[in-house]
């Protein structure tokens, strides 16, 4: 097997480029076939063409969205120092090419939080979560070196609770699997951030201080709860339009690339014209 080539990340460093045919692909039943599946498939000067523009339409939904409006603890952080990297896998999410894609993220070091971007897949939310789901078990039973969420473009703003507003915060132009290193994640952990939180109430000795000071709640937790509280000061309507306005952007851009036609440019949730 080959190494990753050089590609460019969307601010003009070195980012981690794959190359796909060098990868194990595998059919199996754990992912629904979507319409791009069936599309011709892209290589050469189109393939690296794409690539450019989903790592570029990426970082406009992070430095855009996520950064611009703090959804997250450690994103700017880890982008502005070099530790963020993109891989871009083109055809339909396949287990055994993202766990490949996976190992070459985990032998980079500097890598703190990787990107596995999909820009041809069609496949809706509930089946990308599956694949995703399917993805982080495997790895999970090698060891995984990373904390594995899947973001994808077909979400709509539900604030009446932390955790149904977390598909559109997760709104990215693709469908992306996001990749935190498990060590980065135990940095920013308070102590007994990993459980369920359960006290024994026989343990507490003084009651009038545990109430007044009661445990805070998971980092997962404390996440999400500032995030709607984040979208509800300033209103979902001003991300929406961001949003919406990068979902044009790529859906101009890989029409440059793959032709007007192709499933990837007219996914079933796009929301735009």
């Amino acid at each position: 097997m080959c190494g990753p080539a050089v590609a460019t990340d969307f601010l003009g460093r070195a980012a981690l480029k794959w190359n796909l045919a060098t990868l194990p692909r595998v059919h199996s039943g754990d992912v629904t076939s979507s319409s791009a599946d069936h599309a011709p498939a892209i290589s050469g000067a189109a393939a690296e063409a794409l690539e450019r523009e989903a790592i570029r339409l990426y970082g406009r939904y992070e430095i855009e969205v996520i950064e611009a409006y703090t959804l997250c603890p450690w994103a700017e952080r880890s982008r502005r120092e070099g530790h963020t990297r993109q891989l871009v896998l083109l055809g339909a999410p396949v287990l055994e090419t993202a766990l490949a894609a996976i190992d070459v993220l985990a032998r980079d070091s500097s890598v703190e939080v990787g990107f596995l971007l999909f820009p041809t897949c069609t496949l809706p939310r509930v089946a990308f979560e599956r694949f995703v789901s399917g993805l982080r078990g495997e790895d999970q039973q090698r060891g995984a070196v990373f904390a594995a969420a899947a973001f994808h473009p077909d979400a709509q703003p539900d604030t009446s609770d932390p955790y149904r507003l977390v598909p559109f915060i997760r709104r990215s132009p693709d469908p992306t699997v996001q990749l935190i290193r498990r060590s980065v994640l135990e940095s920013v952990r308070r102590p007994g951030d990993g459980g369920t939180g359960y006290i024994d109430p026989a343990s507490i000795t003084d009651l009038v201080a545990f109430f007044q000071n009661p445990p805070k709640p998971p980092l997962h937790e404390r996440v999400a709860q500032a995030n709607l509280e984040q979208v509800t000061r300033v209103g979902t309507q001003p991300i929406e339009e961001i949003l919406r306005d990068i979902e044009e952007d790529r859906a101009r851009a890989y029409a440059a690339v793959l032709g007007a036609d192709h499933p990837a440019v007219h996914p079933p949730w796009r929301t735009s014209p």
